[in-house]
């Protein structure tokens, strides 16, 4: 998108979502701006002319975006504070190449995806994490959540403009219920703002089954519900850390209690194995296996129904969902709590690939650099 503001012609590339478009819009609309259309795209393009990087003081949402300014010849992108979008990019002779997708990047003739000993030890030892900053492959990063980003005259210069800061939790218990259940709500509610009737996922946990009874108490029509199931599952389910009981049970309560239209996918094995490479391909790195190739093929079947769809996904990080959270002896050992296993992983790398690493070394030393 293209804006020509204060004699400056502005080019816009944006991947994301605003949840305060409204009330940003009628603060630019109040300093004089007109608006063509009403996308969130116009909108942060008109609030980038207007502000210039300190629009990024400004945004709720989920972003990854990049701003040319045609007569300064300089370029600004900046990533959410979350790092929900991604952006990756490349020097690449004087310039700089970027895109939301790796394979964005290795689709310029001088990129070309090269795998390191560094690059390997990420995917081995420390999958599916990766070193922030890190596009995997050699001379391919990733700008990191909370920055932005300056090039001009062939300069790059990257600057962190948020960062996630602890403190002392002094709110007695109510107010922290009330806190809490206003800041879920919220941003529930911004995330409802859709063209197109939504829909939910449904687990029949927490986290999907709250989102699910605000939706629909705030949709005003039907809601769509949406819960996978694997074939067999009834025959070969077994308790476990990660999943003490079977979904079934809660989803059908929560399914009465909302009164929402549900539906149910049954995965067959044969779709979760062939999905196992578009999953690897889509995320354009090895991931999470399972869960990936599930969900790839869980979301193809939702978009029958629906075009958007709001799920519980990283609620577990926010509120200490998994086990290890509760469980003693691994959260008192070093190491990240998904790769405990170093052991096992050295197992699979090559010797040629160990005598450049020391593995153990590797895992902890990055554990303790974050």
């Amino acid at each position: 998108m293209t804006l020509s503001w204060g004699g400056e012609k502005y080019h816009m590339v944006y991947n994301g979502e605003l949840y305060n478009t409204v009330e940003l819009r009628k603060e630019l609309e109040n300093l004089d701006h007109v608006f063509l259309g009403h996308s969130d795209t116009e909108v942060l393009l008109h609030g980038y002319a207007q502000w210039g990087p300190a629009v990024l003081e400004q945004l709720n949402g989920i972003y990854a975006f990049a701003v040319w300014e045609e007569n300064a010849r300089k370029l600004f992108a900046a990533r959410d504070r979350m790092g929900v979008k991604p952006l990756f990019y490349s020097r690449c002779g004087g310039g700089l190449v970027f895109g939301s997708e790796i394979k964005t990047l290795l689709a310029h003739p001088d990129i070309h995806p090269y795998l390191d000993a560094e690059g390997a030890a990420q995917l081995l030892l420390l999958g599916p994490g990766r070193i922030p900053g890190s596009g995997v492959f050699k001379d391919i990063y990733e700008l990191e959540p909370g920055t932005c980003a300056y090039f001009e005259d062939g300069k790059l210069r990257v600057h962190r403009y948020w960062k996630l800061q602890d403190r002392e939790h002094d709110e007695d218990f109510a107010t922290t219920v009330s806190h809490v259940r206003y800041l879920v709500e919220d941003a529930i509610k911004r995330q409802m703002v859709s063209d197109v009737p939504i829909g939910c996922f449904l687990s029949g946990g927490l986290d999907s089954s709250i989102i699910s009874a605000v939706c629909a108490r705030q949709a005003g029509y039907p809601l769509d519900t949406f819960s996978v199931d694997y074939c067999d599952n009834e025959l070969y389910f077994k308790s476990g850390k990660f999943q003490p009981d079977s979904d079934k049970t809660y989803i059908e309560t929560m399914c009465d209690h909302l009164q929402c239209r549900h539906h149910w996918t049954v995965l067959e094995q044969e779709t979760l194995i062939n999905s196992l490479e578009a999953a690897t391909c889509a995320r354009d790195l090895p991931g999470m296996a399972d869960v990936d190739s599930s969900l790839l093929a869980f979301c193809g079947q939702i978009r029958n129904h629906v075009k958007v769809a709001l799920s519980g996904e990283c609620a577990d990080e926010i509120f200490g969902g998994y086990p290890w959270y509760r469980d003693p002896e691994i959260r008192d050992r070093d190491g990240f709590p998904w790769a405990q296993n170093t052991e096992q992983r050295i197992e699979m790398i090559a010797s040629d690939l160990r005598e450049k690493i020391d593995c153990t070394d590797y895992v902890h030393s990055h554990y303790s650099a974050t």
